[in-house]
């Protein structure tokens, strides 16, 4: 189990189930929030011209698991950050950093899975994932994306599944665990899903939508109306 589940598990706030059954009779899933959704270089908030070029080799393809220092750098700088516009450049810095994959053929399956998503062709797209994340395990915006596809699906059990292994190679990646409270808050279990949002405000506390989430659910577990 990753560290940041781990965190969250240990609390009691979050029991990851091995099955969790779609939920298609409870209605069309929440829109995701752009931050829950995984970046890519076409995909990232901030035009590629705006964004740092990468200096020397790309990072690996375990997201600079293995050489921290500059997302360390990156995600000390993001905790304290007192404005959005602040928070803006140090975000698409660290999101460029993640969606290098260190492989053409792995950006070339991204690519291609984001196009077919676009198109709302989820099976093809997640066919492609598949592959990525067999070529790729390591590489984090594999499971990601795949868990968002998989969300789309409606497969919310793995979903989560995919959630953990993002949080395993990068456990600050808030983008995943937004993307875990939305699917608790889904299924009804909106304490889980509180404890997870205010865990996504210790990595990055411009959030607007875990902000808004962590006020809602807060005020909802007070008893007032929302």
């Amino acid at each position: 189990m990753s560290a940041a589940l781990t965190v969250l598990v240990a609390a009691g706030a979050v029991t990851v189930p091995a099955v969790l059954a779609p939920a298609s009779a409870q209605g069309a899933p929440d829109v995701l929030p752009p931050e829950a959704l995984p970046p890519s270089v076409d995909d990232l908030d901030t035009p590629t011209t705006e964004l740092e070029a990468p200096s020397g080799p790309a990072p690996a393809i375990t997201g600079d698991k293995d050489g921290t220092g500059e997302l360390d750098a990156l995600f000390a700088d993001l905790a304290g950050v007192a404005s959005e516009a602040e928070a803006k450049p140090i975000v698409s810095r660290i999101q460029r950093i993640w969606s290098t994959s260190g492989s053409a053929t792995v950006d070339l399956l991204m690519s291609r899975a984001a196009m077919a998503m676009r198109a709302k062709n989820l099976p093809l797209a997640l066919d492609l994932l598949d592959v990525v994340v067999r070529l790729a395990p390591d590489y984090a915006e594999g499971w990601n994306r795949r868990a968002t596809v998989n969300y789309l699906r409606e497969d919310f059990g793995r979903a989560m599944v995919d959630i953990e292994r993002v949080l395993a190679i990068e456990p600050r990646h808030w983008g995943a665990m937004s993307g875990l409270g939305i699917i608790l808050r889904r299924i009804g279990r909106d304490d889980e899903a509180l404890a997870t949002f205010r865990q996504v405000l210790t990595i990055h506390p411009i959030s607007e939508n875990a902000r808004k989430a962590v006020d809602d659910l807060a005020a909802k577990a007070a008893g007032s109306p929302i």
